[in-house]
């Protein structure tokens, strides 16, 4: 009898298990979209962004609660990377195509504000990775931790305001609107909902049950699947992982760009990021540190200088409030730039952290 390797059966649950994550993330997206019917456009978007990360965000706690916490950080830092360039890219590119327009215009003080909380977000990680490399800790090992704990509340507290913010100034826009007898819908926002809102919820607590247990086995056959595909954990990660997690966002941005609603589709694919960058990152920090977990803000060199690049690239191109296929080529062809960057990467430390 021939005994195949524990590592080689690892590398088929691999990709079986992301391939079963897809259609359930496409439905979870579905779900929330439904749901969105009966909670007005403000609250709607918010449900979208969050739901939209749900499938990066149960990966990412299975992740930690196994202890991977490379994982995690490239999980959470290739969730935004993705959205950032290749659903905004992509979004770009297919709306400049179909559209028959030079350019389509979207909000520029969005985009602005969005951009500033992404900068933010960078300014978070980078002390602690500063500090761990210039060897600079008044206390080795334990002020990084520290400060990243600090820094991952005040972000919480930033994303917090900023929710806040966004809530409050959409409804006084909305009445605003009402108030001068605006018609502040448009055919698309007469369309029904496929299903009630009790069966909305229903299927988002059912999906994100089966994609908690498709994520366990996901995060312990990572390691497998590196072995038997010759393929780096970073690559896995940081590449593999969020194209999986983001299938749904990709869809419905690249679906709104088409139909000439580029605030949409930003604000799918940037307000993803700044969610994921300003939330999700020090949501997990936080629960690692009632898991008695060490995951912090210090996310290496490599990561935090693409993450920083990726940031300045997309805040430039966002700054004149316009977009083309070029502009969405041009964030396209960085993607793959990256991709390439993290498939040669060595994931070590050179301080054995």
């Amino acid at each position: 009898y021939t005994i195949t390797p524990l590592f080689l059966l690892k590398g088929w649950v691999f990709p079986l298990t992301l391939l079963g994550i897809i259609p359930l993330a496409e439905r979870l997206g579905f779900a929330t979209e439904q749901l969105a019917f009966f909670t007005g456009p403000t609250v709607g978007g918010l449900l979208n962004a969050t739901f939209g990360n749900a499938t990066e965000l149960i990966i990412s706690i299975h992740a930690l609660r196994s202890g991977k916490l490379r994982v995690v950080q490239q999980s959470l830092l290739g969730s935004i990377l993705s959205n950032l360039l290749l659903v905004l890219g992509c979004a770009f590119f297919s709306g400049g195509v179909t559209c028959g327009k030079t350019e389509q215009k979207f909000s520029k003080s969005e985009a602005v504000v969005s951009s500033g909380l992404l900068l933010m977000a960078v300014l978070g990680l980078l002390p602690p990775t500063v500090l761990h490399y210039t060897h600079s800790e008044v206390h080795s090992g334990k002020s990084g931790l520290a400060l990243s704990r600090f820094s991952s509340c005040v972000m919480l507290v930033a994303y917090a305001c900023y929710i806040y913010f966004e809530l409050t100034t959409s409804r006084r826009r909305e009445e605003s609107n009402q108030g001068r007898g605006e018609n502040v819908g448009d055919a698309d926002n007469n369309e029904a909902p496929d299903i009630s809102k009790w069966e909305a919820i229903a299927w988002l607590a059912i999906l994100t049950i089966w994609i908690s247990v498709l994520s366990d086995y996901l995060v312990n056959a990572i390691d497998g699947a590196s072995q038997a595909w010759n393929i780096p954990v970073a690559f896995i990660s940081v590449i593999l992982l969020p194209i999986v997690g983001n299938a749904a966002e990709h869809a419905s941005a690249v679906m709104f760009a088409m139909k000439d609603k580029l605030d949409l589709s930003l604000g799918v694919a940037i307000g993803s990021s700044t969610q994921m960058s300003m939330f999700g990152i020090p949501f997990c920090v936080v629960i690692g540190w009632m898991m008695g977990q060490p995951m912090d803000l210090n996310f290496h060199l490599f990561e935090t200088a693409s993450l920083l690049m990726t940031v300045l690239v997309v805040a430039f191109l966002l700054q004149d409030g316009t977009s083309n296929c070029l502009k969405g080529l041009m964030l396209f062809l960085c993607y793959l730039i990256v991709a390439a960057s993290f498939y040669v990467h060595s994931d070590q430390d050179p301080d054995g952290k």
